[in-house]
């Protein structure tokens, strides 16, 4: 997983080696310091004239503002390069990401998929940032300082012997007992995120339906649970504090009351004053520093769960890609369906799809119906290769899908779903995810095709309206023709409409069928609907039932062969559906 991260530093190698190097300068001179102090005390205590006590003053002062410009130097490397690698993470997740299937989607849930592009990088960018700081800072300090407390007190330094094996496995029960609850928090986090997003994009409903007060207790309840995890990690946590101060004091007391008795017994020849106010710098120097590891240490061990969760999705390797020598030009928009049985997973015990022989011809309009879970929309994602078949081959203009470059098999495909989504911009914005390049002139043509051009119009700014995220401030029926106008725009050699005329009467919904014929004749429309009246001009009708074609061919060949066909259209036209 390290091996995996470092590979986001790239351009950031340079400001995180000057990290170190400035941080190795700034704990040499925080160690000689002391020393130096340790000198004045003992030349004041020998008489020495102002002259030399202002010289080593002078030199303390250089040395404490070299020390000063080296630890705000480092500061500034250092938030530069985490702030650049976590930068380089999450271009990275995100790009892996775009790159998924829709069965790698599946794998993680969006809620996950957001936690860890937004909380975890954070965490593993303050983890890098405490790594090439107090990482390096914190033991360098510590060494040193012993190294320099020996030389300066000898035997003295032997409380260290002590206190630092007490700290350390204080300091390790504490953190051992603290990372359980830093792990799960972020687990949870998922499902506060998964509540809030579910919320937000549901808000009409849970306003119809007044349930405001379910769902802030359901958002209650998760974060509380969060708190309560967070709140028994800090507590234990918090027992850092009086442990360290219990070994500073002990340290000042036994150094205290063992150096008096030194100084006074030998007279200042075994230890004077000067090295026993350096020997009390270097205790705390050499305390602090543990403190410091701890708070590393906890810091990773938190991180660790965040960094195993990022690479989870970098590690991910999506279930659909590029073939060695792909094709990269779809001749027509022909289809086949040659034995085709799909199931969503390898461990799914039903298939989705089965025994599924399918021939369209490019150009032709083929209408699909069939009740809820017939498996209508999974047949028409297997045609861009949003999934791949498990048993069989999907054919577009006679190249098996798996054989085409992705790109250029989705650019030749157009689907638009009953849930389409529209994106924060205008309205010309959205309608050039189409085409980038298209002219206002065939931006409005696309939109008198699909019925959008007069209700666009009758917005005050017109093509150039502002769209909120998700196309909340527009009706359901208008985002249904402004992603038919896009989709149209693309001029693919395939069009798939899912269901996407739902929201529209009957009569808008015959406009745009109409539209098809004269914009885009050569191009082969594939029509899921619920009303058969949307399909029944196409050239070829399937009737989908538990995920097989239960029955093909013409309106009116169908209603004398298929008994489910006959009794939809019969329980529309006689039950009042298409007059609604």
């Amino acid at each position: 997983m390290i091996r995996q991260l470092t590979k986001c530093i790239r351009e950031y190698k340079k400001p995180t080696v000057w990290t170190l190097v400035l941080i190795l300068a700034e704990v040499a001179i925080d160690v000689i310091i002391p020393f130096e102090t340790a000198n004045l005390i003992n030349e004041v205590k020998a008489g020495a004239e102002l002259g030399g006590i202002v010289r080593v003053g002078l030199v303390l002062v250089l040395l404490a503002m070299i020390s000063l410009a080296c630890g705000g130097a480092a500061g500034f490397t250092g938030s530069k390069a985490a702030a650049g690698f976590a930068k380089n993470v999450r271009h990275d997740l995100f790009t892996r990401v775009q790159g998924f299937s829709f069965e790698n989607i599946d794998k993680f849930s969006s809620a996950s998929l957001v936690t860890r592009m937004t909380t975890d990088i954070q965490n593993v960018q303050m983890a890098y940032m405490m790594c090439i700081r107090i990482a390096v800072r914190a033991p360098l300090m510590m060494v040193f300082s012993i190294i320099m407390a020996f030389i300066m007190g000898g035997s003295l330094a032997l409380t260290f012997v002590v206190i630092v094996p007490v700290l350390v496995v204080g300091l390790f029960f504490i953190a051992r007992e603290a990372m359980p609850a830093f792990r799960a928090v972020f687990r949870k986090y998922d499902k506060l995120n998964e509540s809030v997003e579910e919320n937000v994009r549901a808000m009409r409903v849970v306003k119809g339906f007044a349930r405001e007060g379910y769902e802030t207790k359901k958002f209650t309840a998760a974060s509380d649970n969060i708190r309560s995890d967070f709140t028994h990690a800090e507590r234990v946590v918090a027992l850092n504090s009086p442990l360290m101060q219990l070994c500073v004091y002990f340290n000042m007391v036994f150094v205290l009351f063992v150096g008096s008795k030194l100084i006074i017994a030998n007279g200042g020849t075994t230890i004077d004053v000067g090295q026993l106010s350096a020997m009390l710098t270097y205790g705390i120097q050499v305390l602090m520093s543990l403190m410091m590891v701890s708070m590393i240490y906890v810091m990773l061990t938190m991180s660790a769960e965040s960094v195993k969760r990022i690479c989870e999705v970098l590690s991910e390797q999506p279930a659909i890609d590029d073939p060695a020598a792909p094709v990269t030009t779809v001749v027509d928009g022909s289809v086949d369906f040659d034995g085709v049985s799909f199931k969503y997973s390898a461990g799914a015990e039903k298939y989705a799809l089965r025994d599924i022989d399918l021939h369209i011809a490019s150009g032709q309009t083929v209408g699909i119906l069939g009740g809820t879970g017939s498996s209508k929309s999974t047949l028409v994602q297997l045609i861009p290769r949003l999934y791949d078949v498990t048993e069989g081959s999907v054919k577009v203009g006679g190249v098996d899908v798996r054989e085409y470059d992705l790109d250029a098999l989705r650019s030749a495909v157009s689907m638009v779903l009953q849930k389409n989504e529209l994106f924060s911009g205008s309205i010309k914005e959205n309608l050039r995810w189409g085409n980038e390049n298209a002219t206002d002139a065939e931006l409005e043509e696309a939109c008198r095709l699909a019925q959008a051009d007069d209700f666009i119009r009758s917005f005050p700014d017109g093509y150039d309206t502002h769209i909120e995220q998700g196309g909340t401030n527009v009706s359901g029926g208008q985002k249904q023709r402004l992603c038919i106008a896009r989709a149209l725009l693309k001029k693919p050699k395939i069009l798939i409409l899912d269901d996407s005329t739902s929201a529209v009467d009957t009569r808008t919904d015959a406009l745009i069928r109409e539209g098809f014929k004269s914009y885009i004749p050569e191009t082969t429309k594939i029509i899921i609907a619920q009303r058969v009246a949307s399909v029944q001009d196409a050239d070829l009708i399937l009737v989908m039932d538990g995920g097989a074609i239960a029955a093909s061919g013409t309106h009116e060949e169908l209603l004398k062969t298929s008994e489910i066909y006959r009794e939809v259209y019969e329980s529309q036209t006689n039950g009042g559906d298409e007059n609604a």
